[in-house]
C-alpha cells in the first residue's frame, strides 16, 4: 500500500471531471481543492467516479459500544449516581472525552436497594465498568459495575497513598491503616502486570 498523500488548505487535488468532491474539499473553477491540512483519501462508493476527501488522521476514532469494558475516572458523586469520564475502551486510550453515569441501581447485582453511592466510589477513583446504553450529545453513557470483575481498581486515601483492597467492599490505606468503603473490582490475573 502506498503512503497517503499529505496536503494543506488550497492544494489543487484534481479536476472535477476525475472525482466527486467529498468532505474536507471544495470545488472552484472546475478543480477540487483541499480545505483542510491532512491526508488525501479516494474512495469508490459505487459511483462511476471516485469520491475525493481530505481527512485529518488516518485512524478512526474508537467509540464506547454497548457491552464494552471501559476504564473511567470518577469526577463527582451524589446519592443517586456517580459521574465519570471514560478514559479507555478495553486497552485503547480515547482521544476525545466521553462522559458516563453509574446509577445507584447499577453499582452491584445484589441488594440494589441498599447501595450507597458514597460507599462505592469517591471522586478520583479509577473504575472498570461495562457500557449498558449509548449516550448522545445531551446525555452520558450509562455504565454498570454489577459484576465481580467490575468496580474500583485504583483509589487513593485521604493521606494520598494508593489503597489496597482487603475485601469486595473495602480498601485500606497502607500508611494510616484507615479503611474506606468501595465497590472493589476483582481484577483478573491476565490484567495484572508484574
Amino acid at each position: 500500500m502506498s503512503p497517503m498523500k499529505l496536503c494543506v488548505p488550497g492544494d489543487k487535488l484534481c479536476s472535477a471531471e476525475d472525482c466527486i468532491p467529498g468532505t474536507g474539499v471544495y470545488l472552484r473553477h472546475g478543480y477540487i481543492y483541499s480545505s483542510l491540512a491532512g491526508y488525501v483519501l479516494r474512495k469508490n462508493e459505487g459511483e462511476e467516479l471516485p469520491v475525493i476527501s481530505v481527512v485529518r488522521e488516518t485512524e478512526t476514532q474508537l467509540l464506547p459500544d454497548v457491552g464494552a469494558i471501559v476504564t473511567c475516572k470518577v469526577t463527582s458523586i451524589n446519592p443517586r449516581f456517580a459521574k465519570v469520564h471514560i478514559l479507555y475502551v478495553g486497552s485503547t486510550p480515547l482521544k476525545d472525552r466521553f462522559r458516563g453515569t453509574i446509577r445507584k441501581e447499577d453499582v452491584r447485582a445484589t441488594e440494589k436497594d441498599k447501595v450507597e453511592t458514597y460507599k462505592s466510589f469517591r471522586p478520583g477513583d479509577i473504575v472498570l465498568a461495562k457500557v449498558i446504553s449509548l449516550g448522545d450529545v445531551q446525555s452520558n453513557y450509562l455504565l454498570t459495575t454489577a459484576e465481580n470483575e467490575l468496580g474500583v481498581v485504583v483509589a487513593h486515601s485521604e493521606a494520598g497513598a494508593q489503597m489496597v483492597p482487603i475485601s469486595w467492599c473495602e480498601m485500606q490505606c497502607p500508611l494510616t491503616h484507615a479503611k474506606e468503603f468501595r465497590k472493589v473490582a476483582r481484577v483478573q490475573p491476565e490484567y495484572l502486570q508484574a
